[in-house]
């Protein structure tokens, strides 16, 4: 019977250099960057999932074979294999999957504010690849504003009037704008309708949008910047000095800050002793 051993070694060496081409991300190509950090976090789980997934998956194999080599005394040259194929096939399955799931537009405006710029982020990623190059950059602008907004939306009231505002504009006035774009077959993009281009017309409204998304955050953060303004000079009060005491108080007795001396005057009863 033929020596299969340097066989099995180079089917190890193959099969471990495999596992770890897929733990660097795989010989494909990478896909696109996160615009934000809400769609990165969203992505990153789907990563923690797939890993945890091809772990499991990996070690139930080599457990399994362990297992039956000891019950047969060793599973032979063809349940070597058999566990490579099945440590490959596992690798291939559980490297890409559970897939990223791009939510719909009708998903966008829904849940909670941290889940809202999640969903809205992911969208826009997955519509970037057919939009122009200064729509592109414009979506990546609106990831980080999106990320600001989300900051400002937390702990917000569901009721809170500013909440509508925002789910409109980010779950039907942004979706919206993209959507009727890439209604325009690509051929009559670049060419005048109404004295504008179909490129330039959704390029000038992301910017008016990301200049609306500005607007909204600002006028959600004037609260908190109010509160740091408030406790800032509450604490120059508290710990300025003496002049901001003096300020406080509406006099400059507060100079005098030393413990009162006694009165060593001499009187006149104890000069007659």
């Amino acid at each position: 019977m033929p020596d299969t051993t340097p066989d099995s070694d180079r089917i190890l060496r193959e099969a471990k250099t495999s596992l770890a081409v897929q733990r660097d991300g795989g010989t494909h190509r990478p896909g696109p960057r996160s615009i934000g950090r809400g769609s990165a976090a969203a992505k990153r789980k789907v990563w923690i999932a797939r890993a945890r997934n091809l772990a499991i998956a990996i070690a139930a194999i080599w457990i399994g074979a362990g297992i039956a080599g000891a019950m047969f005394s060793g599973i032979g040259f063809w349940g070597l294999m058999a566990v490579v194929v099945a440590t490959c096939i596992a690798v291939g399955v559980f490297s890409s999957f559970p897939k990223v799931k791009v939510p719909k537009r009708a998903e966008l405006a829904l849940g909670n504010p941290a889940q809202m710029v999640a969903r809205t982020e992911l969208w826009l990623e997955a519509q970037r690849p057919a939009l122009p190059a200064p729509a592109q950059a414009l979506v990546d602008r609106l990831g980080a504003q999106l990320d600001a907004l989300g900051v400002q939306l937390q702990g917000l009231d569901g009721a809170h009037p500013a909440m509508a505002e925002v789910r409109e504009l980010v779950g039907e006035y942004i979706p919206e704008t993209i959507d009727n774009y890439r209604k325009v077959p690509a051929n009559l993009r670049a060419q005048l309708h109404v004295g504008k281009t179909a490129d330039a017309r959704l390029v000038e409204s992301l910017t008016k949008l990301s200049a609306e998304v500005d607007r909204v955050t600002g006028r959600l953060a004037e609260g908190a910047l109010d509160d740091l303004a408030i406790k800032s000079r509450y604490l120059e009060y508290r710990y300025g000095g003496d002049e901001a005491l003096a300020q406080l108080t509406g006099n400059g007795a507060a100079h005098d800050t030393g413990v009162p001396l006694p009165d060593f005057t001499v009187t006149p009863a104890k000069q007659e002793r």
